[in-house]
């Protein structure tokens, strides 16, 4: 079996804290590096990097196979990420309790980028067709859901008072994309969002092993193989 820390000069446990307090707490790189020196750990901030970037892929892919099923009625709305110092569009959908349906990263706000996450969600073993997607009045989101394969028979709502639980949400993930203060590229963006919004999952208790932050601790350690 794939060793998936081989030839790391750090061990797998000091590597996947790294990760899941990066991804989970309000920590820049640099800050996560004086916590760990404090602990005897000398770790530099580029290195850690490397890790949430070589290492977020793997923990989103493992932590899909556990989320719990969304349920038929989609709020969907896109929020502003700054990469490179120009605004991207992050596509993000949550179920009527809150539960994260999908998230999607793109240059672009369009009919297109629309259509390429309502595949996504749609793909998602977590999440079954929609009976109804509520959005704002924008008219490349409505657009594609109209236009994009396995959404027939979807019902249609643009209600800003229904949509408040996406708003809402966005914060939740802008919290730690603010802090972070630009993304430096398209791809350490996209990663690094998707491990955000994994943790964000987690809090809202979309996993059904996980009850307490040890069980958090114990559930992703188990994530990954190592033999």
């Amino acid at each position: 079996m794939l060793n998936q820390f081989k030839g790391k000069q750090f061990s797998k446990e000091v590597i996947i804290l790294c990760v899941r307090w990066y991804l989970k707490y309000n920590l820049s790189y640099r800050g996560l590096k004086e916590m760990l020196l404090e602990r005897g750990i000398e770790v530099s901030h580029t290195t850690i990097y490397r890790w949430v970037i070589e290492y977020t892929p793997i923990l989103e892919l493992q932590i899909r196979k556990h989320l719990k099923m969304t349920n038929d009625s989609w709020r969907l709305d896109e929020t502003y990420i700054k990469v490179r110092g120009k605004w991207h569009y992050l596509y993000r959908a949550v179920d009527s309790k809150g539960n994260t349906i999908d998230y999607y990263l793109s240059e672009t706000r369009d009919v297109k980028a629309a259509k390429a996450f309502l595949n996504r969600a749609l793909g998602a073993n977590h999440n079954q067709k929609p009976r109804v997607i509520t959005t704002d009045k924008y008219a490349a989101t409505i657009n594609a859901i109209k236009n994009t394969d396995g959404y027939d028979g979807v019902k249609h709502r643009s209600s800003k008072y229904m949509n408040n639980i996406i708003e809402q949400d966005h914060r939740r993930i802008k919290r730690k994309t603010n802090s972070i203060l630009g993304f430096k590229c398209f791809e350490s963006a996209s990663i690094t969002i998707a491990g955000i919004e994994v943790f964000q999952m987690i809090k809202k208790n979309q996993i059904q092993k996980i009850t307490t932050v040890l069980d958090e601790v114990e559930f992703i350690e188990q994530l990954f193989i190592v033999g």
